[in-house]
C-alpha cells in the first residue's frame, strides 16, 4: 500500500490519474445526456438560449420592464 502511495504521489503519475478521471467523468455526463432520446430532445432544445433576445418570450401588449417608460417629465 506503501508503495501505491508513492507511486501515485509522484507528479507524473498523478498527472495519468487526474485525466483518467476527469475524461470519465465528462463522458459519463455525456453519455446521460444523450442516453434518453427525451431528455437528448430538451437538451438540445436548450442549445440556442444565449442567442434569443431576452424580450422574445414576453407578449408586446404586456406591460414593459422600463421603469422609465411610464414616467412624465
Amino acid at each position: 500500500m506503501i508503495e501505491f502511495w508513492a507511486w501515485i504521489t509522484d507528479l507524473g503519475n498523478s498527472k495519468i490519474v487526474a485525466l483518467l478521471l476527469f475524461m470519465g467523468t465528462f463522458l459519463a455526463i455525456v453519455i446521460y445526456l444523450f442516453s434518453n432520446s427525451r431528455r437528448a430532445k430538451r437538451f438540445e432544445s436548450y442549445r440556442y438560449i444565449p442567442l434569443d433576445d431576452e424580450d422574445s418570450h414576453l407578449d408586446p401588449n404586456s406591460v414593459s420592464r422600463d421603469p422609465n417608460k411610464g414616467e412624465k417629465s
